[in-house]
This record gives structure tokens, sequence and C-alpha cells, in this order.
């Protein structure tokens, strides 16, 4: 090739990187998606009740218990966790991937060299004779560099990057999970007591009571089917107690393991909390669309379809050739010839690969557009589960809040009944069955209140947790 025809060949290459151009649609969030739709990004159908409010989600949302048990309980979690640990190495895993497709946009280079004493045989080279054994060598190095005309590589480092920070949504995801099933188990540990504290305080009652029939019964006032009844009931009474203590201490396991500890060492001195963590402040809980900006599940669900939408030019840039800028230089031959101009040798210019048939690559399209309607799918789902778990924990949460007020009173006015009626028996007015009923009636009433306190706590971390808050702690 002439000097002519290399600035030639230059120049042609030049004006069509100059009308080149990456191929494939350009991402953003569809208009139709539903991220976008007013209701969806409005106000909660629950955030009108006075228990919660519109104000920001704060990120440690825990911290508003003010408990600093609680909040060294998190903080353990966020560094022990071994789901954390495994979400961490898949991100550290897909950062490379996306290293070594960023790699492509740069020049490969490949060095070789080689050196070695030896015999040809002459009937290689259809020469009848024995050729001298010499010492030979061979270097080389090779430059290469796609010219990336119609944005192959850029679109797949475009999937890639997606890839990654969904990867990384998918890891805060696991944050927000810990953090709130860190609370949930301690409050479930500290709601079992309260429980616990409920059930023990009517067998104590009800012993009592047994104690004043058999009293009753001695003076000839009850008969043994009132006693019997009476002992019958504080058998049931006792035996609900192991089952609250089998709870608890499956809490307590739960808390520990989440927290990357071996069951054995849970921590003992948490069986005393009788007192479960409980906001009386309403809950801040935002909007619709500070709840779909801070989901981890929708932010990857939307990186998602980035990627889907970027591996669509990946395919479509198969249809059009691609080009390979090279340079190659390097020396051959007889050791004693080294660096001479007969062992020298070098070359440049363009290699273009083509397919020629493109059938193959117009499948690989439809399959990335329909990849790419799947993923819109799958955003549009997630965004409706966001909300749906939103609302339907704010609905458990404000009706369980109706039902105390309502809770309480009955409690309140069993026990009223329970301490007249236990008067009237000691003045002969009342029967023991009566007695009986009467405190059967007041023990279900404490059991009852106890387990919807209990509930309370856990469903104000349902809010915070289908709120998707907790993960920006750790970023």
């Amino acid at each position: 090739m002439t000097r002519a025809q290399t600035v030639s060949l230059l120049a042609a290459v030049s004006l069509f990187l100059l009308d080149a151009c990456t191929v494939g649609p350009n991402y953003r969030v569809p208009d139709h998606a539903l991220v976008k739709s007013p209701a969806a990004t409005g106000a909660f159908v629950g955030g009108s009740d006075r228990s919660v409010s519109a104000t920001a989600l704060p990120s440690r949302w825990w911290q508003l218990y003010k408990s600093r048990r609680l909040d060294g309980l998190v903080k353990q979690a966020f560094v022990e966790n071994t789901d954390l640990r495994m979400a961490d190495a898949n991100l550290e895993h897909s950062d490379a991937l996306l290293r070594e497709a960023q790699v492509l946009r740069e020049p490969s280079i490949a060095i070789g060299a080689g050196v070695e004493y030896a015999q040809l045989a002459g009937e290689q080279y259809l020469l009848p004779i024995t050729p001298p054994r010499d010492t030979s060598y061979d270097s080389s190095v090779t430059i290469g560099y796609d010219l990336d005309l119609f944005g192959a590589i850029r679109r797949g480092i475009e999937a890639a990057r997606a890839d990654d920070e969904a990867v990384k949504d998918a890891r805060d995801l696991v944050r927000v999970n810990v953090a709130a099933e860190t609370a949930r188990a301690y409050a479930e540990v500290c709601g079992e007591g309260l429980q616990l504290i409920a059930a023990r305080r009517s067998l104590a009652l009800q012993r009592q009571s047994l104690k004043l029939t058999q009293e009753l019964r001695d003076q000839g006032r009850a008969t043994d089917l009132d006693v019997t009844r009476s002992q019958e009931f504080v058998n049931e009474l006792a035996a609900a107690i192991p089952s609250l203590e089998a709870l608890r201490r499956n809490a307590l396991y739960r808390l520990t393991t989440l927290t990357g500890r071996p069951p054995s060492e849970f921590d003992r001195s948490l069986e005393d909390c009788r007192t479960p963590p409980r906001l009386s402040q309403p809950l801040p809980i935002g909007n619709g669309a500070a709840l779909l900006k801070r989901r981890p599940d929708v932010r990857e669900a939307e990186r998602e379809l980035a990627g889907a939408t970027a591996e669509i030019g990946v395919a479509t840039a198969q249809l059009y050739p691609d080009i390979t800028f090279g340079l190659s230089a390097g020396s051959t031959g007889a050791s004693s010839d080294a660096l001479t101009s007969p062992t020298d040798f070098w070359g440049f210019g363009p290699i273009l690969n083509w397919q020629a048939n493109r059938s193959a690559a117009r499948a690989k399209i439809a399959g990335a557009n329909a990849e790419a309607k799947l993923a819109l799918a799958h955003f549009d789902g997630t965004v409706l589960t966001a909300l749906d778990e939103t609302e339907s924990a704010l609905n458990v949460y404000e009706h369980d809040l109706q039902r105390e007020g309502s809770l309480k009173a009955a409690r309140d006015g069993a026990s009223k009944v329970e301490a007249d009626v236990e008067r009237l028996q000691v003045g002969g007015r009342a029967t023991a069955l009566e007695v009986i009923d009467a405190q059967r009636t007041l023990a279900a009433d404490e059991q009852s209140l106890a387990q919807l306190r209990s509930a309370i706590s856990e469903d104000q971390i349902a809010v915070f947790l289908a709120l998707g808050g907790g993960w920006e702690s750790g970023s």
C-alpha cells in the first residue's frame, strides 16, 4: 500500500467514525410507567389518620424509639449479619464485572516472545537436505482498538452499569430487611415478656381464688364441684405459660442469629424485657413519591429496566459491521540476524467483521425487546407491591390502635366486675361459678390486651419496613 493509499484509507475511516452512531433506544423511564402515575405518587389512603404524619421518614427510623439497646442490636446486625455479608460480596463481584466491561473501550495490547534451539526437517520444506541446527527467536507486539462504530461496547457498558446499580439496590433491600427483622425480633422478645406478665398475674389471681373457694367449701359455703372448676381454670392458665416462654426463647434465638452469632450466645439480660418498643407520636410516612424513590426494590426494578433497554442496543449493533483498528510489529528469525532488516516486520490497518446473514441478530433484537417489556412489567408490579404493602401495613396499624381503646375499656370493666363478684361471694350473694366466670373474662381480656399491645409494636415496624427506610445509614 502506497503512502497516498494509506492516507486515503485513514480519511475514509475518519469520515466513517464521524457518521457512526450508537444504535438502540436511549433509556428513560417510560411516560406510561406506573411510577409516574399521580395515584402512585400522591398521599397515602391511610395517611389521613391521626396516628401518622406526612413528614419525611428518617433514615435511621429505629432511633425514634430512643432505645440504646435496640440501636446497638441494629448496629451489630449491620456489621455481622450473614445475609448482608453475602450481599456485599455480590456487589463486589458486580463491580468487577462492570470494570471488565469498561476495559473493552481501551486498546488491547498483546506481547509475545520466545527463543529456541532447534533443527528443522528439510522435507518439511520439500528439500532433500538436513538443515543446520540453530537458535531462533520470535517477538511481537500487537495493539488492537475496537472503533465501536455502532455502540455495541457503549451499550454493553450501559447495561453492565445498570446491572451493577441494581445489585447495589438489592444490597440496600437486604439492609432494610435486616434492620426491620432485628427490630421485630426485639419487639417480639419484649412483647412475649409483656404477655407472660399478664398470664402470670392471671394465674396468681386464680390461685388466690382457688384458695378462697377451698376455704368456702370447708365452711360449707361452696361445693367440691366449685373447687374442681377453679382448679381446672388454674391448670388452663398454667398451661399457657410454657408456650409463651418458648415463643420468647425462639425470638431470642432469631435475634441472636440476625446479629451474626450462634443461638446459644443469646443475651440473657433480654429475658427481663417487658416493654416492647412503641412510638406514642404519629409515625412519619411521607407520601407515595418519596416511598417510590426510597424503596430499594423499586429502584432495583428500574435499573433492571434500564439494563434491559441497553441490551436492545447491544443486539441491534450486531446488524452492522464491527471494525477494529490494529497495529503489529516484531522481529523473528535466526538469533544471529536479530533485529536486522530481514527479521523485522510491522503492519497496521482496519479489520472488518460483519455477519452477512442477519437473521440471528434480528432474533436477538426481538428477544431483547421482549426482555425490556418483561422488565417494565416487573417494574410496574414492584411499584404496585410497594404501595400495597404500605397501605396494608398502615391499615392494620390504624385498626389495631382503634381496637386497643375498646379492649382497654373491656379489661377495666372486667376487672371491676371480678372485684365486685368476689365481694359478693364472700357475703354469700354470688356463687363460685360466677366468680370463676368473671375471672376467666378478666384473664382473657388481660391476655388479649397484652397481645394487642405487642402486635401494635410489630405493626409500627411493619410500616417502617414497607416504607423501605434504613438502607441509607450504611451507604
